[in-house]
């Protein structure tokens, strides 16, 4: 029983009487008057303790995080399996159904560029794509851009991930400048930053220039129109997300193209094997480890980053008048696809 329904019940039971005695249509008790306003007042007491030990009726998911996709160890051929009997399961809307939509994570077979997304994703509202620069033997960033809009916005964010690759190659240059000293920490230090930024330098040139990065996609579908994306030539697995109600609180964590018998991080050849270099927070590995949205584990002999935490990021503001999938950056809106 709500407490505003508890206070009318009181009022329907006590109000009566008390209005007739001060009224003098009945002849008032002694005491009555003292008991009603001792009743009614504990009434109100207890009833304002009561609501207030309720659980609050607002957002139910705060605190909760949904996972979709892959985790360092994990089977990528037991993945793929799971994914697709999921997407089979998945029960069609009636055809009245005014909400039968779902999101999903699109995995593909390899990397795109943008201006060949259409043909694979089709027509099915896309949120945002993930992508790196596969450089073989390299360990280079996870970056997410929101996408409703394909592949316009996907080149948009790459042109401003090669802006911030090109910023970034500046500072690790800068950071490497100022060791000067012989001595083999600051000379593995050296290494560290010149890998960086040569690296940075590379990444930059690839956005710039609209490169064949994009792995992965998350789109929002009826399952009918999931399993016809399942089916095109390209798509490596469709992994259906029922439960997820709000993507600022949703980590989607796809396998990558290249990953085929397990899940696990990359070797960077180019790196030394410092020991005594401190806990890096600079270049990412491909296999993300998120933390409450989309994040990735630092490379282990990676220098530190000039442009803040390891971790996918979001570039690419979304177009006026566009709403993106939310998170990274504290947005908590929720697409409109």
């Amino acid at each position: 029983m709500r407490a505003g329904e508890l206070l009318r019940r009181l009022d329907q039971r006590f109000l009566p009487p008390l209005v007739r005695a001060l009224t003098g249509r009945d002849a008032p008790r002694p005491g009555l008057l003292g008991w009603v306003a001792l009743v009614s007042v504990g009434a109100v007491l207890l009833t304002a303790v009561w609501a207030t030990g309720r659980p609050p009726a607002g957002d139910r998911t705060v605190g909760e995080v949904t996972r979709v996709g892959v985790g360092e160890g994990d089977s990528i051929p037991g993945y793929l399996r799971s994914a697709g009997d999921e997407l089979d399961a998945l029960p069609d809307p009636a055809p009245s159904a005014s909400a039968g939509s779902t999101w999903a994570l699109v995995s593909l077979a390899e990397y795109l560029p943008p201006d060949r997304l259409a043909p694979v994703l089709g027509d099915v509202p896309v949120s945002a794509v993930f992508g790196r620069v596969p450089l073989p033997g390299r360990q280079t960033q996870i970056v997410r851009i929101p996408a409703v809009r394909v592949p316009e916005d996907v080149r948009a964010g790459m042109v401003e991930l090669a802006d911030r690759k090109d910023r970034e190659a500046a500072d690790y240059r800068a950071r490497g400048a100022e060791l000067t000293g012989d001595a083999p920490r600051e000379r593995e230090l050296r290494q560290l930053y010149d890998s960086g930024a040569e690296v940075a330098a590379v990444e930059a040139a690839a956005y710039r220039a609209g490169c064949s990065c994009v792995y992965a996609a998350v789109v929002r579908a009826e399952p009918a129109r999931l399993r016809t994306v399942a089916a095109r030539p390209g798509v490596r697995a469709v992994d259906p997300a029922p439960e997820v109600e709000r993507l600022d609180r949703t980590v989607f964590t796809p396998p990558l193209p290249e990953q085929e018998d397990q899940v696990r991080p990359p070797a960077d050849e180019q790196l030394p094997s410092a020991s005594s270099v401190p806990p890096p927070t600079g270049r990412t590995t491909p296999t993300a480890t998120p933390e409450g949205t989309v994040t990735s584990t630092p490379a282990p002999t990676a220098p530190i980053s000039p442009t803040g935490p390891a971790g996918a990021t979001t570039v690419a503001p979304a177009p006026s008048g566009a709403s993106t999938s939310g998170p990274i950056d504290g947005d908590d809106s929720e697409p409109t696809p």
